[in-house]
């Protein structure tokens, strides 16, 4: 679900990029605006980010093989990081190049209309890209707060889409101060702190995106309700004697992986183990909608107080 959404939200944000940028790179060209500059490049580079979201997308759907036996699904979080690299490269650190330049060489403003409208459509027109992005990601988040949405999220389309096309929209609100400071006063040094202001946002939005996305490469595991559904479930199953130990990971975006250590009853037979875990693997793919590789190993539960667990073991009798 949250895939189709996210793509859904890239595709609106592409489109809107693409012809904004061909619209502030026309003001900028007659009016000499950096603030235009720096916006037609933000542009650009979110353009780009976004076919880079969907070839992500489109390679976290090859199947798994020998290589990649857990398959492809951390493509997206590769190529989310590298947006985010893009957009601080590309987008914030050329932003501050340009405001710098143009406080140590100014330049008149000409035209100053024109960027002023190419602004104003702007804006409306990120403005429905962001509303876009937001009804994509409410039909996904549910109750949860938009932080913790981005920095839970384990689908990296709509929280990268969500903070772009803010950013974009803050972007822009400084362009529009920055020209229109400079054309009232005659002073080019407002176009230039307004170039300044939209590549330190772009830098802030690209260090968060990069943070969030290393955290999902290197690996992280089930929410803390799937985990306590997980454990609920095993506990609960009346095969089962208790749970000794368990781990997730997310494979990708759609894609946990259960890996548990279950006690049975000493007088189980094999096959009574077999239907037990087939049981337990068919109740969690139905209770946690991401549960998609799941290992459960056998065990006999030893309640010794000298036998010391890992740190991160779970140990709980069912009461059987």
């Amino acid at each position: 679900m949250s895939a189709s959404h996210g793509t859904k939200a890239v595709v609106a944000a592409f489109s809107a990029n693409s012809a904004i940028a061909v619209m502030k790179f026309v003001a900028w060209i007659f009016s000499g605006s950096a603030s235009m500059l720096a916006e037609a490049i933000h542009s650009v580079a979110d353009a780009g980010n976004q076919l880079l979201l969907l070839l992500g997308g489109r390679l976290a759907k090859k199947k798994a093989d020998r290589e990649h036996p857990f398959g492809y699904g951390r493509e997206r979080y590769v190529w989310a990081f590298i947006v985010a690299l893009v957009l601080f490269s590309v987008g914030g650190l050329f932003s501050i190049y340009e405001g710098i330049n143009k406080l140590r060489d100014p330049h008149e403003l000409a035209m100053w209309w024109l960027p002023m409208l190419v602004l104003t459509g702007a804006i409306i027109a990120e403005s429905f890209s962001l509303r876009t992005a937001v009804k994509e990601a409410n039909q996904v988040r549910g109750k949860t707060r938009w932080m913790t949405f981005i920095r839970k999220s384990k689908s990296p389309e709509l929280p990268v889409i969500l903070l772009e096309d803010v950013a974009a929209l803050l972007g822009l609100v400084f362009a529009f101060i920055g020209v229109g400071l400079t054309a009232l006063t005659g002073n080019v040094v407002f176009d230039a702190i307004g170039t300044l202001f939209i590549g330190a946002l772009l830098v802030v939005v690209a260090v968060v995106l990069a943070i969030e996305m290393k955290s999902l490469l290197i690996g992280e595991g089930a929410s803390n309700e799937d985990w306590q559904r997980i454990r609920s479930v095993i506990n609960s199953n009346p095969e089962v004697e208790a749970l000794i130990h368990m781990k997730t990971l997310y494979l990708g975006p759609e894609e946990l992986m259960i890996a548990a250590k279950v006690a049975f009853p000493p007088q189980s037979t094999a096959v009574d183990i077999s239907r037990a875990i087939n049981a337990l693997e068919k109740q969690l793919r139905d209770e946690v909608k991401d549960a998609r590789v799941i290992y459960i190993e056998p065990d006999i539960f030893v309640d010794d107080p000298g036998v010391e667990l890992s740190t991160d073991a779970i140990v709980i009798q069912s009461g059987n």
